[in-house]
């Protein structure tokens, strides 16, 4: 069993890192393109931030060091923030008109990357028990980066996504803002209680 979890991790990560690529050699081609808006999205950052989970992951399965608290605690978070990417794509996003999308990367990271990372955290025992605090610190990421991405708005008018676009107004902005942060929060509480399941011993 050992071994099957680990192939689909790695499958995954390759995976991530290619689609990744497709996308960005797409983009790149592009008179608009700029590398930090490329690299500002957060589908792009949350599904690095998973694939590193899952190398370290890899890499503490090799060192007979699975269970490890910053590695768990890291894929942890990665699994709170792909979710997020996951859900709001697929509920606020999944009609937008995106120009040079490359349909089987857009797939991949918006719908089975999420969907596995949060199957993988769910039944694979190869993680430590977290805490209820360390929800706060899943927090510290997303705020970092909306913070980022709401003063870019209001100075060069770059937003990734259209329910971020102060052109509505920040009233409505901000109840995105409180959605989406909500969500967060619970998804970490849900993560944490979900690392006390031994569903499928690794």
């Amino acid at each position: 069993m050992r071994t099957i979890v680990n192939s689909l991790r790695l499958i995954a990560v390759i995976a991530i890192v290619a689609a990744v690529l497709a996308q960005w050699l797409v983009s790149s081609k592009s008179p608009d393109y700029l590398f930090w808006n490329f690299f500002g999205y957060f589908t792009i950052q949350s599904n690095i931030v998973i694939a590193v989970a899952l190398a370290l992951t890899l890499v503490a399965a090799a060192r007979r060091k699975r269970g490890d608290v910053l590695v768990s605690g890291l894929r942890g978070a990665a699994t709170v923030y792909i979710a997020t990417t996951g859900v709001v794509y697929n509920t606020l996003l999944v009609g937008a008109a995106v120009e040079n999308t490359v349909p089987w990367s857009n797939d991949l990271l918006h719908k089975w990357i999420p969907l596995y990372a949060v199957l993988d955290w769910l039944l694979f025992s190869d993680r430590a028990r977290l805490l209820l605090r360390h929800v706060w610190w899943f927090l510290v990421y997303p705020a970092v980066w909306l913070a980022v991405v709401l003063i870019r708005g209001a100075t060069d008018g770059w937003v990734p996504y259209p329910f971020l676009n102060p052109e509505q107004g920040y009233g409505v902005v901000s109840l995105y803002c409180l959605g989406v942060a909500v969500f967060i929060g619970l998804m970490g509480i849900l993560v944490v209680g979900m690392s006390r399941l031994r569903i499928v011993k690794v």
